[in-house]
Order: structure tokens, then C-alpha cells, then sequence
């Protein structure tokens, strides 16, 4: 039997915690927070969007950072697996937009309390208010190995593997502060440049504030720098006080999020996207027909939601008390373009505080894509948001935290670092 140490109470590790223990390990399970699954809890607005039920092949392109690296782990820890793991455990899921599985109850706590119920079962040693100060590495004739871990009160505890699970910088009031990449860089990993990611973003324009908690629905979103797209897709947005956010955007981010450090990138929102500019102008001409005695502002009442309603208006160029039979049908075709493309200028992205996860980490170039260990240093695992892994919302994230999870869980220890299979959850 080993002992496998785990920094880190999240997805990823608890997650390795339940698969080393079933694989006959002795597990100890240390996390900094008074409890488990912190970040986790808020995950999804609160709900935990545990994976996305998506056919596998096409998790790969939601994958914005090393996609390849993650085809070892998502082929040994399915998305359907994840989807029984958790059944198995009691937690019923539902699938919605976009494939996105969510726990039946809606409550993320279900997930956290069935992965501490596991864990309890298997005999997993959790320690709360546990900070981990430092890594204790061995040097040897035959290279380096991690043999064990200092926690900040100064006590030393040994082991004969260590797993690092201690997420990114995002969120850091839920713990997030960074500790594995001190951690991978005093052993000698290489950490990637980090910047937040799934975060809003802030636009220039005056109105934005005026939209503030405006959400649009089924509108499509361009982002170009120039005459180039650089990202595009349908969904739901929201308008705050800085700028814009909700899911198109967030994934948006992740996509355009380095190019925002150095210049500005325009939005395009398509407002109406399931109508051509052609079909929205006989839809715009026929509700001309219906008000042509009634003054413009007030003849656009079914096509935008109230609030943005005057911006519209007043973007088109058309005089807000002109009458509608007085708009000249180059202003009419202005105003269908106005719809179809209307514009604001990204500035930049939100901080660490509210961005839902953290590009760049532990450089995968340096770890074992089916063991999750260290090509550097023996015996020692990363896992999770920790690693130079991230996606684009809709349950991905998490499934690298899961399938990175277990493979590390499942080979911590193990001499022969194969995929050994595990009984039990039908994985």
C-alpha cells in the first residue's frame, strides 16, 4: 500500500482522492479551506455544470489551450463515465442547452457532499485548514522524487507520491492563490504566462452602463480585430456597468483574451440573427406600414426589449420624433443594418476576481499526458486547473478536472505507470 498526499480540495482533487484510494492506496487529502469544493460550489452560478454531453471527439475543439495533451485523459475518464460516476453516487443529472449536465436538484452542494461521502467510504483522509507551505523533493543518484510535504504549522508529513490540485488564481476568495505554480517552479517546471479567462470583458461605449442588466437571448456575436473574425457564436450575453459578459462572451475570452492586452477588438452582435437583412427589412417595413402616422421611437416597440430601445434610436441616426411615412428608405436600411450589426469596442478583460478560470499553468510539456506525472520529478502529479489546460464554457473545464484527476489518482503510486482499470462507477 502507498500513501498518496493530495494538495488541494477541489474537483481535481477529490476526484484523485476517491480513484487512488479504490485503487488500495492509503490517501491523505490536504486543503487550506475550512472545507472541500469551495470553488466548485459556485461553479455553473451555483448549479455545477459537471461535464457537457457533447460526443467526445468534439470536446477536443473546446479545448483553447493543448487539446492534444488531454486525449489520454478524456479517453480514460469519459464525459458519459463522469455522467455515471456521479449517478452512481446519487446525484441524477439533467442535460440542457448546448449539452450542458447539471445535477437534477440543481445544487452544487450535491456534487461536493457525494464526493465527500465517497471519499469517507473509501477511507480517505481529509485535513481542513491545512495550508501546504512547501513540497519536500529527494535527489538521488537516480533523479529527483517527491517523498512528502511541509505544512505551514511546520509539520512534516511523508509520503511516497504527492498530487498537486490546487487550481489556478481565479476566484482566489475561494483559495485560488497561485500555490502549485510555486510549487511546480521550485521544482523546476516551467509556469506559462497566466491571464484570467472566462471573465467579462469591458467595452468603451457610452451606453453600456445604461444596459446594465440587460440580457439578450439568441443573438449572435462577431469579434474582429480589423476585418478579421476572430471569434463567433450564437447564445446569451449580459450588459453590466463596465461592459459585457454571460456565456458567448465569457467563452469569447478565452479565445481573443490575449490579443486584448495589446489593442482594442470590436463586437458585432447580430440582434436578429435567425432573419437576413432582407427578410428583417420587410419585417421592419411592415411595422412601418402598421404605425406610419406614429413617431419612430415610438414605432420599434416590438423589436427590442425596452431598455434597449433608446439606444437603438439613437444610434440610427434617425430623428426620435420624425414620423414613421417620413423615413426615407436609405435611413430604413441603415436602421436593418444597425440591427444586424450593431458594435461596441472591447478595452479589455475583468481581473482574477471574477474570472471563472486561469490560462496558462504547469507547462504541459513536461508531464506524463497518460499519468499526469512529472516528467522531471518522480512520483510527483499535477491535476486540473493547476496545468496549462482550459476551455470554453459548456462543462469542459470541469472535465479536465475530472479526467485529470483520475488519471493521477489512478497511477499515483504505481511503479508500472499504466492505465489500470478500476472496478466499480462503470469506468
Amino acid at each position: 500500500m502507498s500513501r498518496i498526499l493530495i494538495v488541494g480540495g477541489g474537483a481535481a482533487g477529490m476526484m484523485a482522492a476517491v480513484f487512488a484510494a479504490k485503487n488500495g492506496n492509503q490517501v491523505e487529502l490536504f486543503e487550506k479551506n475550512e472545507k472541500l469544493g469551495k470553488k466548485l460550489f459556485i461553479t455553473g452560478k451555483g448549479r455545477c455544470n459537471i461535464t457537457n454531453a457533447a460526443d467526445l471527439e468534439d470536446f477536443f475543439p473546446a479545448v483553447t489551450s493543448n487539446p492534444k495533451f488531454l486525449y489520454s485523459a478524456f479517453y480514460s475518464f469519459t464525459n458519459e463515465q463522469v455522467i455515471s460516476f456521479f449517478e452512481d453516487l446519487g446525484v441524477k443529472t439533467k442535460v440542457e442547452r448546448g449539452g450542458r449536465v447539471f445535477p437534477a436538484s440543481d445544487h452544487s452542494s450535491d456534487v461536493i457532499q457525494a464526493l465527500k461521502r465517497e471519499m469517507d467510504r473509501l477511507g480517505v483522509n481529509v485535513y481542513l485548514n491545512a495550508e501546504v507551505k512547501e513540497l519536500i523533493i529527494e535527489e538521488s543518484a537516480g533523479g529527483k522524487r517527491a517523498n512528502g510535504l511541509r505544512l505551514s504549522s511546520g509539520r512534516k508529513i511523508s509520503g511516497d507520491a504527492v498530487i498537486v490540485a490546487t487550481g489556478g488564481i481565479s476566484y482566489p476568495s475561494t483559495g485560488s492563490t497561485g500555490d502549485g505554480y510555486r510549487f511546480a517552479g521550485k521544482c523546476g517546471h516551467k509556469v506559462t504566462e497566466l491571464s484570467p479567462s472566462l471573465v467579462p470583458m469591458e467595452v468603451k461605449e457610452w451606453y453600456a452602463g445604461g444596459l446594465m442588466g440587460l440580457s439578450l437571448r439568441n443573438i449572435e456575436i462577431r469579434i474582429t480585430d480589423g476585418k478579421k473574425k476572430l471569434y463567433q457564436e450564437f447564445g446569451e450575453m449580459l450588459f453590466t456597468h463596465y461592459g459585457v459578459t454571460g456565456p458567448v462572451i465569457l467563452s469569447a475570452s478565452s479565445i481573443v483574451g490575449n490579443r486584448l492586452k495589446d489593442k482594442e477588438l470590436t463586437l458585432h452582435i447580430d440582434l436578429k440573427p435567425a432573419l437576413t437583412e432582407d427578410q428583417l427589412d420587410k419585417r421592419v417595413l411592415r411595422d412601418f406600414e402598421a404605425n406610419h402616422n406614429r413617431q419612430f421611437k415610438n414605432a420599434v416597440d416590438s423589436l427590442f426589449p425596452s431598455k434597449l430601445r433608446p439606444v437603438i434610436v439613437e444610434l440610427s441616426g434617425i430623428p426620435e420624433e420624425k414620423k414613421v411615412h417620413e423615413i426615407t428608405k436609405e435611413e430604413r436600411l441603415r436602421f436593418v443594418r444597425l440591427i444586424k450589426d450593431f458594435t461596441m469596442t472591447l478595452t479589455g478583460l475583468r481581473g482574477y476576481n471574477e474570472a471563472i478560470i486561469t490560462k496558462g499553468g504547469v507547462s504541459v510539456r513536461e508531464i506524463d499526458p497518460g499519468s499526469m506525472e512529472s516528467r522531471l520529478v518522480k512520483e510527483l502529479y499535477f491535476a486540473g486547473e493547476v496545468l496549462d489546460l482550459d476551455a470554453i464554457t459548456g462543462g469542459y473545464n470541469l472535465q479536465i478536472a475530472w479526467s485529470t484527476g483520475y488519471l493521477a489518482g489512478v497511477n499515483a503510486g504505481v511503479k508500472v505507470l499504466v492505465h489500470r482499470p478500476i472496478s466499480g462507477y462503470t469506468v
